[in-house]
């Protein structure tokens, strides 16, 4: 199932992302949470949360129902260079 999720970020979350200096790291899945990471321009980023949920949740739901919630372990406070 991973690997499914992953071809699904690469091809239809990330290029997005990538518009704003920004990507995303699929973590794991576990009871039925996916776990993502941050980082680049996402990494701080104040639009990261209806990010998350908004776009990257609703997403992998419709493409994945058994997947109940998308989860955010990014250290927002951290980094080098966060996009605001």
């Amino acid at each position: 199932m991973l690997n499914i999720i992953e071809d699904v970020f690469e091809k239809l979350i990330r290029p997005s992302l990538a518009q704003h200096g920004g990507n995303v790291e699929v973590v794991d899945v576990d009871n039925n949470i996916l776990y993502v990471r941050f980082f680049g321009g996402c990494q701080g980023c104040s639009s990261s949360k209806a990010t998350l949920k908004g776009g990257i949740e609703k997403l992998i739901k419709q493409k994945f129902p058994e997947i109940e919630s998308v989860v955010d372990l990014t250290d927002h406070k951290s980094g080098e260079n966060p996009f605001m």
